[in-house]
């Protein structure tokens, strides 16, 4: 093999790991929650099974995002544990009257309008279905946000919406979602 040959396929072969494996890594800066959260745990203790319980929709039938601190500080008003994670939220949010921070993990581009109401009162669709297990996990995944797009990772993906739609016979032209 002549060794032009040999140098241009290490190149190439760089160039793929490169692009395969170090390239994801620098694209997406990953950042911790602020608070430890355990969906598991608030769902067997306090009985709040119900992803509504603590996450609304508003009137327009938009998700309403992350909960408010008001939704937190009905029970952690003072601390009812001993973990850290609800020193810190009770501690150093609820009693200063300050939001938490909190990562969006699945917030959607401006462009793209998005009815939870429509998808779980009509057509009658589960949370987990297109969020996952969240309620049954221990731990909140990392945040993972886009350094060029400035999205989450979890950005809802439109093949998989388009998916949905096909398997359940539903047809929505382009601006069905986008604005």
């Amino acid at each position: 093999m002549p060794r032009g040959s040999l140098i241009f396929g290490f190149g190439v072969a760089t160039a793929l790991a490169a692009g395969w494996f170090a390239f994801p890594q620098a694209l997406y800066f990953r950042s911790e929650q602020p608070v430890e959260f355990r969906h598991k745990t608030h769902a067997e203790k306090s009985g709040t099974a119900q992803c509504g319980d603590c996450h609304s929709f508003r009137e327009d039938g938009a998700f309403g995002g992350i909960p408010r601190m008001e939704a937190c500080a009905a029970c952690h008003a003072e601390r009812v544990g001993t973990s850290q994670a609800e020193a810190s939220l009770v501690d150093g949010f609820i009693k200063k009257g300050q939001e938490t921070p909190w990562h969006e993990l699945y917030r959607q581009p401006p462009n793209v309008w998005f009815s939870h109401t429509i998808h779980t009162r009509l057509a009658r669709l589960t949370c987990k279905e297109c969020h996952g297990a969240y309620g049954d996990a221990n731990d909140l995944p990392p945040y993972e946000r886009n350094r060029i797009s400035g999205y989450s990772r979890k950005v809802m993906d439109m093949n998989g919406c388009e998916d949905c739609h096909r398997k359940r016979g539903v047809e929505v032209s382009c601006l069905g979602c986008h604005e």
